[in-house]
Order: structure tokens, then C-alpha cells, then sequence
């Protein structure tokens, strides 16, 4: 039983010390400025329709998948 929570204690703690996945949502939030700012730059063309069609599914599936509500 001891082993067992000394792998727990171990596990967390590499958890909380892990940054990656921090990082890795910092280049999601910089690649939806960017697609925004396209998405501006290009309004009223088909090519802006696209692009909001584009980043409201990809919204979309990161929020089903991540287990949200989307509200």
C-alpha cells in the first residue's frame, strides 16, 4: 500500500511541475488571434465566411471534447 501512494505522490508532483501543457495552450490562444485577425482582415468576402465557419467548428469540437457546454 505504501509503494502504491509513494507512485501517487510522485505522479502529482510531476503533474504540478509540468509545464507542457501550458505551453502547448499558449500556441492555441496565439493561432486564434491570428485566425481572427485573417478573419477581420478578409470580412465580406467568401474567404471571411470560410474562416469564421473554421474557427467556430474547431470551437466547437474543443469544447465537446474537452467535455463543455460550450457556454
Amino acid at each position: 500500500m505504501l509503494k502504491i501512494y509513494v507512485k501517487a505522490s510522485d505522479l502529482l508532483a510531476s503533474l504540478r511541475s509540468d509545464k507542457r501543457g501550458v505551453v502547448s495552450f499558449e500556441y492555441v490562444i496565439v493561432a486564434a488571434a491570428i485566425i481572427t485577425a485573417v478573419g477581420l482582415a478578409f470580412s465580406g468576402t467568401g474567404i471571411g465566411g470560410a474562416l469564421t465557419t473554421a474557427v467556430s467548428t474547431v470551437v466547437t469540437k474543443l469544447t465537446t471534447a474537452m467535455g463543455g457546454t460550450g457556454s
